[in-house]
């Protein structure tokens, strides 16, 4: 028996020690994967210096301007990071060479925020597959050839929408019409299902028209310029976002309309021009709070490349309704110096 025990803890502890060589490799073949994502080869530790690239889909969009705020700020506080910004301004292919350019300077890390999934899924691949850790912000890319993914549950946002809708505007039934963001991107599409799925509680709610704002004011505003000629019978608009809604409501008012129905949104910025502000000042009637995911980014960034560690696969955040009730305590909450 005795002659047996030497071989086994032999086998035992090579095993042992290839396993942990692996797992501090973060191998190309974990990463791609999809699994775990192992520690990053860029890993230095404390002492290294990292370049992050951040590629954003439009920072015309107020979201995606606080989104890149958020990312500087918070970058701020990690000395080891510098980083860089891309502005694709709604153009996949833009967003495409922008991707390549930070391939090409063999950046630690991406950070990325598709303008539309398809378009971006093979570029975002390939820096996945050359070995450089990818953080996905609020749209995703298709497959999971990713590090890991960071955004708010859109189909419960919708949801929570379709049923405040439902149960507090209209309890006694109506017509809505449904402001969406831009075709291709995910959260216009979850947004849609969850905001069906809201509203299947109340049968006498109606949706009698929709239209594509691209998630901008202005396109929203002249949409619903024409639903308003369109339909004379309008209770609630749903905007996909809040500078859609605000363009609807000036569209309603720039014809006196605005007062004939109910305008809510989302994302809830805390900034003057925000979703807040608008529900404060009665142009919204509520939006609920969609996370920019600035702040927990770089968060993700510095496990990765300072800390040697690894991210979950999925990092939902929540939402929240914002309405009369408490808009004015929220913002005040969120702007503590202001």
């Amino acid at each position: 028996m005795r002659s047996l025990k030497l071989p086994i803890a032999t086998a035992t502890v090579a095993t042992t020690v290839a396993a942990l060589a692996l797992a501090g490799c973060g191998t190309t073949n974990d990463r791609t994967s999809g699994a775990s994502p192992g520690a990053s080869k860029s890993c230095k530790g404390a002492d290294g210096k990292y370049t992050i690239g951040m590629s954003q889909a439009n920072v015309a969009e107020p979201y995606r301007q606080r989104m890149d705020d958020d990312i500087k700020a918070a970058a701020k506080d990690v000395p080891q990071f510098d980083v860089k910004f891309a502005d694709a301004a709604q153009d996949n292919a833009k967003q495409v060479a922008d991707v390549e350019n930070y391939i090409t300077q063999q950046i630690d890390l991406l950070i990325i925020s598709p303008n539309e999934a398809k378009p971006l899924t093979a570029v975002v691949k390939k820096a996945y597959d050359k070995g450089i850790p990818v953080i996905v912000l609020d749209r995703k890319v298709e497959g999971d050839a990713y590090t890991g993914f960071i955004g708010g549950d859109n189909v419960q946002i919708g949801r929570e929408a379709g049923k405040y809708i439902a149960e507090k505007l209209l309890p006694q039934g109506g017509n809505v019409v449904e402001l969406k963001g831009l075709a291709g991107a995910t959260p216009q599409a979850e947004r849609h299902e969850g905001f069906v799925e809201g509203i299947k509680g109340n049968p006498k709610v109606k949706v009698i028209a929709s239209a594509s704002g691209d998630w901008l004011r202005e396109k929203g505003q002249s949409q619903m310029d024409a639903l308003l000629k369109a339909n004379p019978k309008i209770d609630v608009v749903f905007s996909h976002n809040d500078p859609m809604a605000e363009g609807a409501y000036l569209a309603a008012k720039a014809v006196g309309r605005e007062k004939e129905m109910k305008f809510t949104g989302i994302d809830a910025l805390p900034i003057p021009s925000g979703g807040i502000k608008a529900v404060e000042q009665g142009r919204l009637s509520a939006t609920f709070t969609y996370p920019t995911n600035g702040k927990e980014a770089i968060a993700a960034a510095k496990k990765i490349l300072v800390d040697c560690g690894t991210i979950e696969k999925t990092q939902t955040l929540p939402t929240r309704l914002i309405d009369a009730s408490n808009a004015a305590k929220i913002y005040a909450e969120e702007n503590p110096t202001s």
